[in-house]
């Protein structure tokens, strides 16, 4: 299972994801353009000593991602997106997950691209909030969503009973940027 963060925003909630991604040993993709710099105290703070846990990888548009998720997959990459927004699709608990899918969450302020989603309507997935409310955290989500897509999929979670072992490359001092791997074809 991928997580993809296309043209995020703020450094916090990528952040957040890379401590996930780093939790659940899954890697995370980012979409250019990022709001961000990858060397931004925020970025770094919010995933905290966990970067040397983190497989980040920076696509230069979703072109590349899609090229880089294509090679050696069994299942095509359009039948593998599960696309999240809070404008329609398939709730998240309606939903069946495949191990190999690629979860794919849009910037805080507008979301995913129209074309995307317009390309890939069935393949769109929302979590179930009070009309009044127009969206969740993007870290929120993607917590939610992975837990609930690895679950569902029959992936093992962690087998960890609280106990926290730190590795001794977490007391380097590791800035994200350190951890980028760049696709840009």
């Amino acid at each position: 299972m991928d997580l993809v963060l296309v043209h995020p925003e703020i450094p916090h909630n990528t952040g957040c994801a890379a401590r996930l991604a780093a939790a659940l040993g899954l890697p995370l993709h980012l979409v250019e353009p990022l709001g961000f710099s990858l060397e931004d105290k925020y970025l770094k703070r919010a995933g905290l000593d966990y970067w040397p846990l983190v497989d980040l990888v920076v696509h230069k548009d979703w072109d590349a991602l899609q090229a880089a998720l294509s090679k050696g997959a069994a299942r095509p990459i359009a039948e593998r997106l599960r696309l999240f927004t809070a404008r329609g699709g398939t709730s998240l608990f309606a939903t069946d997950f495949a191990a190999d899918d690629v979860l794919v969450f849009g910037c805080e302020s507008k979301g995913l691209p129209p074309a995307l989603v317009a390309a890939h309507a069935e393949r769109r997935v929302y979590v179930p909030i009070r009309p009044a409310v127009r969206s969740l955290n993007l870290a929120n989500v993607v917590c939610l969503a992975t837990y609930t897509a690895m679950v569902k999929a029959g992936l093992s979670l962690p087998d960890n009973d609280g106990a926290h072992t730190p590795l001794p490359e977490m007391k380097d001092d590791v800035k994200p940027l350190s951890r980028t791997r760049r696709i840009d074809a």
